[in-house]
């Protein structure tokens, strides 16, 4: 079953709202992408654990099969495969500590953890854990 759609008469069309009026440009500047570090911003802190990933790196599979390991079920971005990726990556290398990789990324309770070495480093020390049940991604 198709639906067929009414012409309204209306042009809902960002691009075209800002040429009619300046309602139109003012809808037209909010409705554009925020910048890169706010998406990273707000996507760590609206998620307990968030991984910034490509899709065919095998560090960030290792970060990410550890992380299901433990029973943690993370918010993945594939910055490959994300139209803002290249400017989140960027903004990934900037957090990122001196020589370390910035692909794999790991936020947990909105806070940069690090890559896959601080991932790693917590996890065998034992205080990644106790980090993710005080996140509250863990509950056990």
């Amino acid at each position: 079953m198709q639906v067929a759609k009414k012409p309204s008469g209306i042009s809902m069309d960002p691009t075209n709202m800002a040429a009619e009026s300046a309602a139109g440009k003012m809808l037209a500047e909010t409705m554009s992408l925020p910048i890169p570090y706010e998406m990273v911003r707000q996507l760590g802190a609206c998620n307990t654990v968030v991984v910034f990933s490509m899709s065919g790196c095998c560090m960030c599979t290792v970060a990410k099969r550890l992380l299901f390991g433990l029973g943690v079920g993370p918010t993945i971005i594939e910055l490959d495969e994300h139209v803002a990726g290249p400017d989140i990556q960027a903004v990934l290398y900037e957090l990122a500590v001196d020589g370390q990789q910035p692909i794999p990324a790991v936020f947990v309770g909105g806070k940069f953890l690090g890559g896959v070495e601080t991932l790693m480093a917590w996890h065998i020390n034992g205080t990644l854990v106790p980090l993710l049940k005080d996140s509250g991604a863990l509950w056990l």
